[in-house]
């Protein structure tokens, strides 16, 4: 069962790439949030319509999400409903970890609920977010 939340992954993480925005907001529960944590202890959460956002302007811009090749998933657990991935990446020289939440329906994952990312510092994206909402002010 657990090959089953890798697989989703491996989808999910295609979609990205080819900033397929259909299949990415069919991956995002409508309650989705990523939680981003830092060294600092800083704490930023993104909804699904701040990503969705994000995509849309990438795809108009020409731009896509890397390649995820380097994505490995250490563990894979279910419980109840839900189940969780964690991925590890190789970022700038170093690891970062990633720890994905799925909603699942009879026993299959049908969307992320959650995402959880821990980063060195996330003072740039604190900045650029305050940037954004003084903009749409």
């Amino acid at each position: 069962m657990e090959q089953l939340l890798v697989d989703a992954m491996r989808a999910y993480l295609a979609a990205g790439v080819a900033m397929d925005l259909d299949r990415l907001g069919a991956c995002y529960d409508d309650e989705f949030q990523n939680l981003r944590v830092d060294q600092a202890g800083q704490v930023v959460t993104i909804t699904k319509a701040q990503f969705m956002q994000r995509f849309a302007d990438m795809k108009a811009q020409g731009k896509a999400l890397e390649p995820a090749d380097d994505a490995t998933f250490p563990t894979a657990t279910i419980f109840g409903d839900y189940g969780i991935v964690v991925m590890r990446r190789v970022k700038e020289g170093g690891p970062v970890m990633y720890a994905f939440v799925w909603r699942l329906r009879d026993g299959r994952p049908t969307t992320i609920l959650r995402e959880l990312s821990f980063e060195d510092d996330l003072t740039y994206l604190i900045k650029l977010m305050q940037s954004a909402q003084l903009q749409s002010v």
